[in-house]
């Protein structure tokens, strides 16, 4: 008869809404997961670093808040990513936009303008060039 299993196998964290705040186990399960690197920069992220959990796949972009979606990066490398993220989720809007035929206007109606071939005078006449 064989022993019984003593590793137990932890189910995914998932978090109820986008917003929802990471629980610190799981916090510290993903930073050993990835072995205490940033998975942005590769560095080891050494005690006193500042670092941050990321979504791989942002939650703007369709990603989930979920274990598996989550990895340590540093925080300034979390900060580029994210703003990269956020570039990316605006020109998918805009292209979507365009597409659909939703965009707004572009500003203000541009008119016709003058006609250049004629002139008006004080007087009321009209000379052509």
């Amino acid at each position: 008869m064989t022993p019984p299993d003593t590793a137990r196998a932890l189910p995914e964290w998932i978090g109820a809404k986008p917003d929802t705040r990471v629980p610190a186990r799981v916090r510290l399960r993903v930073f050993e997961a990835h072995g205490g690197r940033c998975y942005l920069t590769g560095v080891k992220i050494m005690p006193g670093d500042a670092w941050e959990l990321d979504h791989r796949i942002a939650l703007i972009n369709g990603g989930e808040n979920r274990e598996s979606n989550l990895a340590p990066a540093l925080k300034a490398a979390h900060r580029a990513k994210t703003t990269k993220d956020v570039k990316v989720k605006a020109k998918i809007a805009r292209i979507r936009q365009k597409h659909l035929g939703v965009s707004k206007p572009s500003g203000k109606l541009k008119s016709r303008g003058f006609d250049k071939s004629r002139t008006r005078h004080m007087d009321g006449t009209v000379t052509l060039k």
